[in-house]
């Protein structure tokens, strides 16, 4: 169906880093068991490969998976070389997206049942790297979805409050309505979105999709996103006292603990498809302000000072949505978030609290 899309010039010949860990066997009645009911499991998981593995949420779902599924059910990969801890953890390798004959031998000769596309420039770097960002964000998304459709997999791309434009409603922004976004990655985000619920009608693909907000984590460093403010205040809180922020303090997003989003990707697309009346769901915990972040910090962190300078985030955030209505996902299939806003600046802080030799008053209370 797609033209043939040559490899990028990075791509080096794919190299398969598979490294096989063989659990020690034991008398123990108890590990017996385990292993044993382990196996079973195992014998029944899916083959998940994850595209993009080394950002954000790759390697947390990489890691929920191996616990739900076993250590061989998954497949790390992406461009970058993984740190050691990724290659002690389980399979590992080199997976450029725009290579599809490569894609395609690791699909086959991994016997691949699930694809998880997180391969993507995100909003604030693809506007300063527009070609890079349409070949990433949409041949690499083709090159995944022909595969997903040659070999009947299962395929989860997620989605983004950048699918919406200034023309959608923003005050809450529902599942369906108006899309026309203003950077080239909430563009290449519509454009999946509605290719995959085409490859579901027309060939039966089981494409899945959930719209996130700004999902906030400690342990991955900002990755060039229009959100990344409300991580990188819990660093600059706790090493220096300072923030400046990007956004306007008045500037109201959604936003969801990366633990909420990994369980709203495992418990999706584990739902029979029947219960799906969309191929997109909108997800959603908390919405909030620059300045509701700070003042829920400056409980444990008084002396946090935040300096307001507006850049070109702004206007990206401006065509946002404030609120995102999930309430299909609830209806349809039970999503539930476990952490608001107070929750979050807890986690965070008690996360990276030591990292940086701070011990905070009433952080357990």
């Amino acid at each position: 169906m797609f033209s043939r899309l040559y490899p990028s010039r990075y791509s080096k010949k794919l190299t398969c880093l598979f490294r096989n860990v063989v659990a020690s066997a034991t008398t123990n009645s108890v590990a017996t068991t385990t292993t044993t009911a382990t196996t079973t499991a195992a014998a029944n998981a899916p083959k998940i490969l994850i595209t993009g593995s080394l950002g954000q949420l790759g390697k947390g779902l990489g890691r929920l998976y191996r616990k739900k599924y076993g250590q061989e059910s998954v497949i790390m990969s992406d461009i970058l070389k993984p740190s050691k801890e990724i290659l002690n953890e389980g399979r590992y390798i080199y997976a450029d997206v725009l290579d599809f004959k490569n894609l395609q031998e690791i699909v086959v000769n991994c016997e691949v049942d699930w694809l998880i596309h997180f391969s993507a420039l995100l909003s604030a770097i693809g506007e300063n790297n527009i070609s890079l960002a349409v070949r990433l964000n949409i041949e690499g998304f083709h090159n995944v979805l022909e595969l997903s459709k040659q070999y009947k997999l299962k395929l989860f791309v997620p989605s983004t409050i950048g699918a919406f434009g200034p023309t959608s409603p923003r005050n809450p922004t529902p599942d369906l309505t108006i899309q026309r976004p203003r950077t080239i990655y909430g563009v290449s985000k519509v454009h999946a979105e509605l290719m995959g619920e085409y490859f579901h009608q027309k060939f039966g693909l089981d494409f899945r999709s959930l719209r996130f907000p700004g999902v906030i984590s400690a342990d991955t460093a900002p990755g060039g996103g229009t959100t990344d403010y409300a991580c990188q205040i819990f660093h600059d809180a706790l090493k220096t006292g300072h923030h400046v922020c990007f956004l306007k303090k008045d500037t109201k997003l959604p936003m969801i603990y990366v633990d909420d989003c990994l369980r709203s990707i495992e418990e999706f697309l584990t739902v029979p498809d029947e219960k799906l009346k969309l191929r997109t769901y909108n997800i959603n915990a908390m919405s909030f302000t620059p300045e509701d972040l700070a003042e829920k910090i400056k409980k444990y962190i008084p002396e946090l000072r935040v300096t307001y300078k507006p850049d070109n985030r702004q206007d990206i955030a401006d065509s946002w949505p404030m609120e995102f209505d999930d309430s299909g996902a609830r209806k349809d299939w039970g999503w539930k978030h476990h952490y608001d806003l107070e929750e979050l600046v807890k986690v965070m802080l008690k996360y990276l609290a030591p990292i940086y030799g701070r011990t905070l008053k009433n952080i357990n209370s």
